[in-house]
């Protein structure tokens, strides 16, 4: 069994998040500067093992298209065309990071730790990840 990646994709930076091996376990990765992303998993999925990936897909609360949506979609293109046997899902991203910027107050992070949007990008694409696992397994 692989792990099941998830990807909080993003114009700056893509928050990543991981099942362990056995998928069972949900944990923050680490975030990536956007433009880096695709170096950053073509040297992560091999040596790790992915079977899956799961991408936050931008949508508004009418299930329109946002701003971000074009780009997410040609993210998985590019994405398909370097990994053509890996499975994508695409999942419902709303308020994931409203509910990781809450986590992180639930946690007692300080005022400074909760403005790294790296973190909350980290923690949304976990969100996700587990919503997922919750859902579909």
């Amino acid at each position: 069994m692989g792990r099941i990646l998830s990807i909080d994709y993003g114009g700056k930076r893509t928050g990543l998040a991981v099942t362990d091996p056995l998928q069972i376990i949900a944990t923050g990765l680490c975030t990536v500067e956007t433009p880096k992303l695709m170096a950053f998993l073509k040297d992560y999925i091999p040596r790790e093992t992915v079977e899956l990936v799961i991408i936050g897909m931008p949508t508004n609360m009418d299930d329109s298209a946002t701003h971000a949506t074009p780009l997410v979609k040609k993210f998985i293109v590019e994405f398909q065309k370097a990994f053509p046997a890996l499975p994508v899902r695409e999942v419902d991203e709303r308020f994931t990071s409203k509910m990781a910027s809450r986590a992180m107050l639930d946690m007692g992070l300080r005022k400074k730790q909760r403005r790294n949007k790296g973190l909350v990008d980290e923690i949304a694409a976990t969100i996700m990840l587990q919503e997922f696992m919750g859902t579909y397994q």
